[in-house]
């Protein structure tokens, strides 16, 4: 049995749901299918469950602190089942909202494995789509195609994963219990939060990064901050160091690893493995088309996420890039105007903001110093610190600051980066500006509610117009 749709999805996270979405908001018949739970990675196994325990930490965290705010509390315990439930509620409850959203929009949604098929009975075109259920099978065949299956953990042989001592993100959110200590190899975004995470649970943290700094690809100033904050407050780093060999001794990990050319031996209950992510591309049938993929299994796209197959789309964590859900969400949109002869302003993909939801939080949007150096002949670069700001103080959270890169010769703010209190919210002005190709003047002169954290923006832009007021 067949069935007919203006556009089919494969993937019901971010990616899929918003452009399913879209596509009916443009009058479009729209399927979707979905493996397991409609959300994908962010809602069940990345963005929300992590933050919403993250918030957690940080309560935990603030209410020990509570007594420099005039605050007193007799008795303070962390009860990480609560927590734990805590996040499971949250996620529930969004993904309920996920389920309406997909009623509300009349998508019609699969839940099922789902297969890429060459041309056929159904389709003189490759690209019609077997799904198969528990309890049936169906073949859906669009007009277009929208791949989004996003991405999974990606695993070497030297950290053979357990899923018991062994773990990766998926499995730590799992754990409804704190390790008693926990090795992280590998310090990107993921790998730092956590570190950060189980460092305000006051579970002892050893990381593993096999480049010289944490958070690879953010600006330098901003790596050594953070770098410098998890430190003081207990993390044991290993940078430029490799593991060589894992090893699991009834209820203990040990980990051996080169860093300058010496070998050294880490114990811990746990260990999580943060080492990147891989496509969830290998069983789609990509074969069955001329859909081309990366040594890695990214699928290769154009600038409007068109495959090798023009009618056949992919977006999110499966093209590779950077891989996020506002990106995975903002790629679907794009495409769905692409693929129905919308119009098409690709900009705002230039001005994608990064975040880490760490302590310190860090946020960065376009440039950054060491980029901006490569591409323009007169680059300034200004940093404001939080401790000059009034809020900051309020709220004791001066650590941290606002960096601006500058191109002198246009006076155009080329890329900001904040790390501090907040800093996830606050880069969505930052964001703004530079889509509106706003000029530090501009930036300066808005005028910002005081007390506000926001004014670290606006007095980095008069610092760097040699006009600064509170510094």
């Amino acid at each position: 049995m067949s069935k007919n749709y203006d556009l089919v999805i494969l993937g019901g996270g971010m990616g899929g749901y918003i452009s399913a979405i879209h596509a009916r908001q443009l009058g479009k018949t729209v399927a979707l299918v979905e493996k397991e739970k409609l959300g994908g990675t962010c809602l069940h196994k990345g963005c929300i469950p992590t933050k919403a325990l993250l918030k957690s930490a940080e309560v935990f965290q603030t209410v020990k602190k509570c007594g420099r705010f005039g605050v007193k509390v007799k008795e303070l315990a962390l009860n990480y089942v609560e927590a734990f439930e805590r996040k499971n509620n949250v996620v529930d409850k969004l993904y309920q909202g996920v389920q309406q959203l997909m009623k509300k929009h009349r998508v019609d949604v699969y839940k099922g494995v789902a297969r890429l098929l060459g041309p056929s009975i159904f389709s003189p075109m490759a690209g019609a789509v077997s799904v198969e259920m528990e309890d049936a099978n169906e073949t859906l065949i669009g007009k277009n195609v929208l791949i989004a299956t996003g991405a999974r953990p990606r695993e070497v042989s030297q950290l053979p994963i357990d899923h018991q001592h062994i773990l990766t993100s998926d499995d730590l959110l799992d754990l409804d219990d704190l390790p008693t200590s926990l090795t992280i190899v590998g310090g990107g975004v993921i790998g730092v939060e956590w570190a950060s995470m189980m460092l305000d649970f006051d579970v002892p943290v050893t990381l593993i990064e096999r480049e010289g700094a944490l958070l690879p690809g953010f600006d330098h100033d901003i790596q050594q901050e953070v770098l410098n904050q998890l430190k003081q407050r207990g993390l044991t780093v290993h940078l430029n160091a490799n593991v060589t060999d894992t090893k699991v001794q009834e209820d203990t990990c040990v980990l051996t690893g080169m860093k300058d050319d010496e070998t050294f031996t880490v114990s811990s209950s746990h260990v999580l493995v943060s080492v990147g992510r891989v496509a969830n591309t290998d069983q789609l049938g990509l074969s069955n088309t001329n859909i081309t993929t990366d040594k890695v299994g990214f699928i290769e796209v154009n600038e409007h996420f068109q495959t090798k197959e023009s009618h056949i789309y992919a977006v999110g964590d499966c093209i590779g890039g950077k891989q996020l859900a506002h990106v995975a969400s903002a790629e679907g949109k794009l495409a769905v105007k692409h693929m129905f002869d919308e119009k098409v302003d690709l900009t705002p993909l230039h001005y994608i903001p990064s975040c880490v939801y760490a302590s310190p939080e860090v946020a960065t949007v376009g440039l950054t110093e060491e980029e901006a150096k490569n591409q323009f002949a007169d680059v300034k670069t200004v940093k404001f610190p939080f401790q000059a700001i009034g809020k900051a103080i309020i709220s004791d959270e001066t650590n941290g600051f606002v960096k601006l890169v500058i191109d002198q010769q246009t006076r155009d703010c080329l890329g900001v980066s904040i790390i501090g209190e907040k800093a996830t919210e606050l880069i969505s002005e930052a964001g703004m500006a530079l889509v509106l190709n706003a000029s530090i003047d501009e930036l300066g002169e808005t005028v910002h509610p005081h007390p506000s954290l926001s004014e670290a923006i606006a007095e980095a832009s008069l610092l760097a117009m040699d006009q600064p007021v509170h510094i």
